[in-house]
């Protein structure tokens, strides 16, 4: 069945696959700040719009009234957010507020994306139903929106997920996948911390949990990340391996040594069951990830 779908943040990672998966069988109001930065723009309308303006989320929200909307904006930079708390309240939890605040007025679901970073890391992996503790204030902000949706009275969903890769057009922000690969293929020295453990997540799966929460009309918390669970540290030798570059140049370090402005849990991970049995979420593998990504960059290289 044909949906209204608005995508926010769609000039991200997730928010690209998302336009790239539903625009054949979906009416798609892609939005996000600024010109759009798909090469292909066909197949979906797109608006700039600022998620933190109150009064331009409900003027979009009953102009177009969706069926659904997928809420992908954030601000995720971990340390930008404990120096810019005020910033992070206004993307990560206001903005929350104005789209449930607008669902329920049009009747639409609401699909929110949060993160482990709402749990110390202290008893990971995590399921759905564990206590949350966040370390740093982006991990509070994003609690923090999950309670709004917990107390509203639209429709929502929410799924968590962990370290997000894969490649799109013209991104502002990177990735572990990203950064890794091309630090690999030159033979840089790479310091990669050993003590945080964590389940790496392909954007295209990422996206499909948030489709099938959007087909299923999902109410509740559901954990979407990879299925394979790894230290930082493994997580880039495994890319050595795939790539087949030289692992000896990957040093080992701990968490203290970066002196980070933000706290990071150090073992998260998820447990996928309620989401592999409600959603019919079926994740790739972290290898079959780098697969997919690979093959993406190789064609992005050669159309160009």
């Amino acid at each position: 069945m044909c949906k209204k779908i608005l995508i926010t943040g769609s000039n991200g990672l997730l928010g690209q696959k998302l336009v790239l998966a539903l625009r054949d069988n979906h009416e798609v109001l892609a939005t996000s700040i600024g010109a759009c930065r798909m090469n292909n723009q066909s197949g979906f309308a797109y608006q700039n719009l600022d998620i933190t303006n109150e009064q331009e989320v409900r003027k979009l929200v009953l102009d177009f009234q969706p069926d659904a909307i997928i809420n992908t904006a954030a601000m995720t930079n971990v340390d930008a957010c404990e120096d810019d708390q005020e910033e992070c309240d206004k993307l990560n939890v206001y903005a929350v507020q104005y789209l449930a605040d607008s669902c329920a007025e049009v009747g639409a679901h609401i699909v929110h994306i949060s993160t482990d970073f709402i749990f110390d890391g202290e008893d990971g992996p995590y399921t759905e139903e564990d206590k949350a503790n966040p370390l740093c204030y982006y991990g509070l902000s994003k609690w923090k929106s999950e309670q709004i949706l917990q107390k509203h009275s639209c429709d929502w969903a929410v799924l968590r997920t962990i370290i997000v890769f894969g490649t799109a057009d013209n991104l502002s922000r990177g990735n572990i996948v990203l950064w890794g690969r091309g630090a690999l293929k030159k033979g840089d020295s790479l310091n990669i911390i050993d003590d945080q453990f964590r389940s790496p997540t392909l954007a295209e799966d990422l996206a499909q949990a948030c489709i099938l929460a959007v087909e299923k009309r999902a109410k509740g918390v559901y954990n979407a990340s990879g299925k394979d669970f790894m230290s930082i540290l493994e997580m880039v030798e495994r890319m050595a391996d795939f790539y087949g570059c030289d692992k000896s140049i990957i040093n080992r370090i701990s968490t203290a040594t970066l002196n980070q402005k933000a706290k990071r849990p150090s073992k998260t991970g998820f447990i996928l069951e309620k989401s592999i049995k409600e959603l019919a979420y079926q994740p790739h593998s972290f290898e079959e990830g780098l697969a997919i990504v690979e093959h993406q960059i190789l064609e992005q290289e050669n159309h160009n």
